[in-house]
């Protein structure tokens, strides 16, 4: 419940790096979403009992909880929380245990049947062929030929240059520096400019685009934009989105299209890669533009997952 408010300063800091922490490891948005509030409702519930800090968090203290939680009345329709919600919460306390310990400490003792099998989420990780199949697909992402450039040297922003969806919408075309194989992002998370290499290989995508493609569209020499719509003005973030969900589907593979992979996805996948071909952490937090080593070192617990998924 994302109205409850909490006065614990330490329980406000739990929730919005348990949110990183998940969006990190390339969990769906809606789990991205929804988690975060379930444990936020869980702070509440423990500071209306006086409990100020976790390590006060006992087996009884969550059973309990868990108890209010079924006899709470569902706000939305009548009647009680439905199983699977009651199941969402469990998760988001299963997966703050989870986040604890990955951040040295102990956790919290959570034992707690569920109310039935529930769906674990999957994390949303690309492989590097499947990112092979997303450019190649862009040869018949569309009938026209722009957009079929458009849609590569997007990937390229994403996938290759790991760049967060804000910060490829506001790119300009003056950003690229070919000669230099760089991009300067200066619309980064709060604010935080930086340079992004990239390849030879890239860059000729880009400049298939920048030279070829762009110009086709509608007064696009008006905008200073990099990706410009159909109409010439700078694209915007649900385009981008839409674009990917096309490209997917052009795919044609079952594997990648259940994967309900989002525009964050590729910054994950390519976060990965880059751990997987031992890049240094502090050399990823850089290309990242993380404030923080802490958020890139999320990635090593990522790639373990995806080993172990593997055996």
């Amino acid at each position: 419940m994302k109205k409850l408010k909490l006065q614990n300063e330490v329980f406000r800091m739990f929730v919005a790096n348990y949110k990183e922490w998940l969006d990190i490891l390339g969990y769906a948005e809606s789990t991205v979403y929804y988690l975060p509030n379930h444990l936020q409702e869980f702070f509440y519930y423990l500071e209306q009992n006086h409990i100020k800090n976790i390590n006060q968090i006992s087996t009884k203290t969550v059973k309990e909880y868990y108890n209010h939680l079924q006899q709470r009345v569902n706000e939305r329709r009548n009647g009680g929380l439905s199983k699977s919600y009651l199941n969402k919460h469990q998760q988001a306390l299963k997966k703050f245990k989870e986040y604890l310990q990955n951040h040295n400490h102990k956790g919290i003792n959570i034992h707690l049947k569920s109310e039935k099998q529930p769906t674990e989420e999957k994390l949303n990780i690309l492989t590097q062929e499947e990112v092979k199949e997303l450019f190649k697909a862009t040869n018949q992402s569309h009938h026209s030929q722009r957009i079929q450039l458009r849609d590569k040297a997007m990937l390229v922003v994403l996938y290759s240059c790991g760049l967060r969806r804000n910060e490829a919408v506001h790119l300009d075309t003056s950003d690229i520096f070919f000669e230099k194989e760089r991009i300067f992002v200066r619309k980064g998370k709060n604010y935080k400019e930086r340079f992004v290499p990239i390849n030879r290989k890239n860059a000729e995508i880009l400049e298939d685009y920048i030279y070829e493609a762009r110009p086709q569209f509608k007064e696009a020499y008006l905008s200073e934009a990099l990706f410009v719509s159909q109409k010439g003005t700078r694209m915007l973030g649900m385009t981008f989105a839409n674009r990917l969900k096309v490209i997917v589907e052009a795919t044609d593979n079952k594997n990648i299209i259940d994967k309900k992979i989002t525009l964050h996805t590729l910054r994950h996948s390519i976060a990965t890669h880059l751990l997987q071909h031992e890049v240094k952490l502090e050399s990823i937090k850089t290309f990242l533009g993380h404030s923080s080593l802490e958020s890139t070192q999320i990635y090593t617990h990522l790639l373990k997952t995806i080993e172990n998924d593997r055996i």
